[in-house]
């Protein structure tokens, strides 16, 4: 789902935008002082979700991807289904940023948009050719169960027009793979660039500002939920962690 390079945001998040404690000043300045003492909302969804979490940034696929050993076939399938979620991906996106607070919160999530539907094409399309994946077999090749159930949660969080689930599942899908490619990045080999380039894309100062961007959003946002609005969005969080273990699952056994 992810994978972006070539722009960087300043450590505001965008030019003139303030950071993260002064959007957490401006959404509950009541509450502000109590922030040194709780868990940011996003920190405290990733310890509800604890081994789960841990599946994902430690699966085998995390590392066979880094040591070069991963199946071809292996990675032809996880390829073929992740293009799949570029639209679904899109739709939340761009349903974040129409829910965002201000101009501000918008910028950020507008040149990450740019990013992923340019960028991202250029990998996928000369991974498919070094794999020997045709267009007749990626469009023969139906949705995998998981597929389907990922692509409705994405589009259920942007419907929900809720901002605390759709960064939810996007902290998920950005922060979990950032997780464990900086993790794999120090062993992971220079070939084949299919495998190389996946954990680099996911890795590096730009998309470490990206977690960051959307962190900080949902941490402020978790200043001023309810306690169902929070409920909700743990549910959607919970739900986006399950659909990564069982997609990288789904590369490997193809169900």
């Amino acid at each position: 789902l992810k994978l972006w390079h070539g722009l960087h945001f300043s450590t505001s998040f965008g030019i003139g935008a303030p950071s993260p404690q002064v959007f957490a000043r401006r959404a509950a300045p009541h509450l502000y002082l109590d922030m040194a003492t709780a868990l940011p909302f996003s920190e405290e969804l990733r310890r509800t979700a604890g081994a789960r979490w841990e599946r994902v940034v430690t699966h085998k696929f995390t590392e066979q991807l880094a040591a070069g050993s991963i199946s071809p076939d292996v990675m032809k399938r996880y390829l073929i289904q992740d293009h799949r979620f570029l639209d679904s991906f899109v739709v939340l996106l761009a349903s974040m940023i129409a829910a965002a607070p201000c101009l501000a919160d918008r910028i950020p999530g507008c040149q990450f948009l740019a990013l992923v539907t340019g960028k991202e094409n250029t990998y996928f399309e000369r991974s498919f050719e070094a794999l020997g994946v045709s267009l007749a077999e990626r469009e023969a090749t139906p949705d995998a169960p998981v597929t389907k159930a990922f692509d409705k949660c994405m589009r259920d969080a942007a419907a929900s027009g809720q901002l605390g689930q759709m960064l939810a599942v996007l902290c998920v899908a950005e922060w979990s793979y950032q997780s464990w490619g900086e993790r794999v990045l120090p062993v992971a080999v220079k070939e084949p660039f299919w495998c190389r380039e996946w954990v680099e894309l996911h890795s590096g100062e730009y998309f470490g500002s990206v977690v960051g961007y959307l962190r900080g959003l949902l941490d402020t946002a978790g200043l001023s939920m309810s306690t169902e609005e929070k409920a909700l969005a743990q549910a959607r969080f919970l739900e986006a962690v399950e659909h990564e273990n069982d997609f990288f699952d789904m590369a490997f056994d193809g169900a």
